[in-house]
C-alpha cells in the first residue's frame, strides 16, 4: 500500500517580497501575513535589544532562497 506523504510547508526567502535578503518576506508567506507587519516585529525586536539583527543574519544564512 502507498502511505500518502505527510503534506507540509517549508520556510524559503522570499523572491517576490524581498527588501534586503527576502527573510521577513518569506516568514509572512510562511505564516500567510502581510510582510510589513513581520519587518515592524523585526524593527521593534532591534530596538528592545538587538537580538532581531543577529536573527536576521542568521535566518538569512540558514533558510534557502525560494526556487524559481
Amino acid at each position: 500500500m502507498n502511505e500518502p506523504t505527510p503534506s507540509y510547508k517549508k520556510l524559503y526567502r522570499s523572491r517576490r517580497e524581498s527588501m534586503i535578503a527576502g527573510v521577513c518576506g518569506g516568514i509572512a508567506e510562511y505564516f500567510n501575513i502581510d510582510p510589513t507587519w513581520v519587518r515592524i516585529l523585526f524593527v521593534l525586536f532591534f530596538f528592545a535589544g538587538g537580538c532581531a539583527l543577529l536573527a536576521y543574519v542568521i535566518l538569512w544564512v540558514l533558510v534557502p532562497l525560494r526556487p524559481a
